[in-house]
């Protein structure tokens, strides 16, 4: 340890005091700062803001004519995001989601079915299949294209085969999750089951969501290993 310690200050005691030194607890007491996955995503509470106003929508609609629906959607949004602002939520994120529950009950009003109410979802999940289910086709998988932009974009991340196929397999984990929203889904919609569209909405939302982003989290602390910042 004193002479590896000697090298880096080159024998020079002043040096020597002037270098910091590592101390476990405070790396132990980072680590355990840093925002699990799910933290990252809302926790738990995440969860139930995607989940009661798909709630509230399906069972307002098997008691209530649409309008009703609609404006009993609407409110309990408005309710939603003020509790998620007044709570301290970043403005940003608490409207976001407002602003997708107007879009939903935006359609259903315009089109005057209910079953529209999860239009948007089916096809933004198609969409997102196509693109990250290309990007692999195309050989630049759009996990390892967003690492590499989060690093200034100066690594050539796709020369290394074991990075590439990390990124492979993480894209095509969240291809596999749209394109199973998709297809369950869609054959709900043309099925008119507005209940199960609801539930797969749930089912199919944070807990696949997770379990991609803990592949997509692999494949990024693998080539973050193999390549460095």
């Amino acid at each position: 340890m004193t002479e590896q310690h000697s090298d880096r200050t080159g024998g020079d005691p002043t040096l020597s005091a002037a270098l910091p030194t590592a101390d476990p607890a405070a790396e132990t007491d980072a680590a355990a700062a840093r925002p699990t996955l799910l933290d990252q995503m809302g926790g738990p509470m995440g969860f139930v803001y995607s989940t009661v106003p798909v709630v509230v929508f399906v069972a307002a609609n098997a008691a209530l004519s649409l309008p009703a629906t609609i404006a009993i959607s609407v409110a309990v949004g408005l309710v939603l995001t003020l509790f998620r602002v007044l709570r301290g939520e970043r403005f940003s994120s608490a409207v976001g989601g407002l602003l997708g529950l107007a879009v939903a009950v935006g359609i259903v009003a315009w089109t005057g079915s209910a079953k529209d109410f999860f239009v948007l979802g089916i096809w933004v999940a198609l969409a997102g299949f196509v693109v990250t289910f290309g990007s692999v086709l195309a050989r630049r998988p759009l996990t390892g294209v967003i690492w590499n932009a989060l690093h200034g974009g100066r690594h050539a991340w796709r020369m290394d085969r074991s990075v590439l196929r990390a990124h492979d397999i993480a894209t095509l984990a969240a291809a596999a999750v749209f394109g199973t929203r998709f297809v369950v889904k869609e054959w709900l919609y043309l099925a008119d089951s507005t209940t199960w569209l609801a539930v797969a909405k749930i089912a199919m939302g944070t807990p696949l969501t997770v379990l991609a982003g803990l592949v997509v989290l692999w494949a990024f602390r693998r080539t973050t290993k193999r390549l460095g910042t």
